[in-house]
């Protein structure tokens, strides 16, 4: 809620300061409103603009529409039409004028038909007539289009020189109906029924912009369901881009414009021609490689293929080589072969018993035998009695028979060095014929030498 500021002596508004409250004070508490009445003193500004004054019986208000609402409007402003207008109240603070800013603008008595619009949209979606897996693909080249619409609409040429210019070659059939008044609804019923039944490959339903009233036929339930029942996908393409229809919401693709869903249909000659251009542009350029791959492939098989003649000549030539080489390991087989008979045939010779010479070898061989054998006997003999005669010189019984006798200590030991005796040992005296038992009185040390 507005506040008014304190009363105070120093707090002086500016007028425009003033002017700039009272705008947001209004733009606050008023929203967007419907306001009905008769439209004057209208001026179409060069800006684009446009400025009316909207009255009744009693009283009037200025409205400004500007020209980005304005250009949406589709139908034009004139003095003395019964309107009604979707504003917001403002407030024009440069000449402190109240204003409504105008959003939207309908012919009076049109909100009956919008609520019945609305309430038929909903019933249909309801229904699923609007439902998106419902909705066909258009072809993506179309040889056949089928029209509907009125032959004095100036949609239609819109329609057609579009469908030349992007897609010459297309076959258009017309099936001509009226597009508003009393019974158009039905009779554009029977047109799309018509043309669904031909070999057209889609339907362009188009009619240029206007009024709700004017457009009305194609918010008639008829019409959605013969879209919906056509054999072939339907665009819509009715009015401006604003408006919007039954039909529109029942087609399989909505145009904003007619010309936008000639062309949505029609595939552009120039692209495809451009594209196929170029296409064939790499399709050459690839069959030229693949020429080049191939030439290139077959040289290496020609250098590779030679002529019978020569292939002949080749092969004799090979024939002829192996069998030198044949005649060459023949020949070397049979050199080694002779050469290893020759000596085996002499390894045999030498091996073949002699009676007579050997006879003599064995004669031989027994007198030197015989000779070598006592010349041994007569020298072993000699080495015999001069280690006979060593050993009995070394014999100790020999040296006891010449009077000598070997003393034993008490450990049982020969002994050898007296200085290992002591008085009183018992020794062990052994002779050449018995022994002898003693006793030691005395132990005379060695005389000590010079």
């Amino acid at each position: 809620m507005f506040k008014s500021p304190p009363a105070d002596g120093a707090s002086v508004l500016s007028v425009s300061g003033l002017n700039r409250l009272v705008r947001d004070c209004l733009e606050t508490a008023f929203p967007l409103s419907w306001v009905g009445g008769e439209i004057s003193n209208l001026t179409y500004a060069a800006s684009g603009h446009v400025y009316f004054s909207l009255k009744d019986a009693a009283a009037q208000v200025r409205c400004v529409m500007w020209r980005s609402r304005a250009q949406l409007l589709g139908w034009r402003l004139e003095n003395g039409q019964q309107v009604e207008v979707r504003a917001q109240v403002s407030f024009y603070e440069p000449r402190g004028e109240f204003q409504l800013g105008v959003e939207t603008v309908r012919r009076a008595g049109q909100g009956d038909l919008f609520e019945r619009f609305l309430r038929l949209k909903a019933r249909l979606e309801n229904e699923g007539l609007f439902a998106v897996d419902r909705k066909r693909p258009l072809p993506s080249f179309p040889r056949h289009v089928a029209i509907v619409t009125s032959l004095q609409a100036a949609a239609l040429r819109d329609v057609l020189s579009t469908l030349h210019r992007r897609a010459p070659h297309l076959r258009i059939t017309l099936y001509p109906t009226p597009v508003q008044g009393d019974g158009a609804g039905p009779r554009i019923a029977a047109a799309l029924a018509d043309a669904g039944g031909g070999d057209a490959d889609a339907v362009i339903l188009c009619r240029g912009g206007g009024s709700i009233e004017d457009l009305w036929a194609f918010n008639e339930e008829c019409v959605a369901r013969a879209i919906r029942a056509s054999a072939i996908p339907v665009i819509s393409g009715v009015g401006h881009e604003t408006d919007f229809t039954i039909a529109d919401f029942a087609a399989d693709l909505r145009a904003p414009t007619p010309t936008a869903a000639a062309e949505l249909l029609s595939p552009d000659r120039a692209a495809l021609l451009a594209r196929l251009a170029e296409l064939g542009r790499q399709l050459g350029r690839r069959c030229e490689r693949q020429i080049a791959d191939r030439t290139q492939r077959l040289d290496g098989l020609a250098a590779r293929l030679l002529h019978p003649a020569e292939r002949l000549r080749q092969r004799r030539r090979d024939t002829e080589e192996l069998a030198r080489r044949l005649r060459d390991a023949l020949t070397r087989r049979h050199d080694v072969l002779a050469t290893r008979l020759d000596a085996l045939d002499r390894r045999l010779g030498g091996a073949r018993p002699r009676p007579a010479a050997l006879a003599e070898a064995l004669a031989h061989l027994h007198h030197r035998l015989s000779r070598q054998t006592r010349w041994d006997l007569s020298e072993q003999r000699t080495k015999l009695n001069a280690l006979a005669a060593g050993l009995s010189q070394l014999n100790p019984h020999a040296v006891l028979a010449r009077g000598y006798a070997i003393a034993f200590g008490p450990d049982g030991r020969a002994v050898r060095d007296a200085d290992r005796l002591a008085p009183g040992d018992a020794l062990q005296l052994s002779f050449a014929r018995g022994a002898a038992q003693a006793s030691v009185i005395q132990v005379v040390a060695p005389p000590e030498a010079d």
